[in-house]
């Protein structure tokens, strides 16, 4: 099958003015690039705390390398337990 011909003239695109696009607004979708779709909802006395998303992963990577630091001194040890003696 044959494509259909088209002529030069039926391909122009018409070229637009600048006062015809409008007025550009710089940062228009700024917030909703940097919020992406992860958002979380913090509490108010929690966001007064942590007012940015740096302060926020900068105390949660601290609480989790805390968690992980303190887990091995609670584990009790894989040997063999020694039998308690009657009194």
């Amino acid at each position: 099958m044959k494509k259909a011909f088209t002529s030069t003239a039926d391909q122009e695109v018409p070229e637009l003015k600048r006062k015809q696009l409008g007025v550009g607004v710089r940062g228009k979708y700024f917030k909703s690039f940097t919020q992406g779709s992860n958002v979380v909802v913090l509490q108010p006395e929690i966001q007064k705390a942590f007012p940015t998303s740096e302060a926020v992963n900068k105390a949660l990577a601290n609480m989790l390398a805390f968690a992980q630091e303190t887990q091995g001194l609670t584990r009790r040890s894989s040997g063999t337990r020694q039998k308690r003696r009657a009194p």
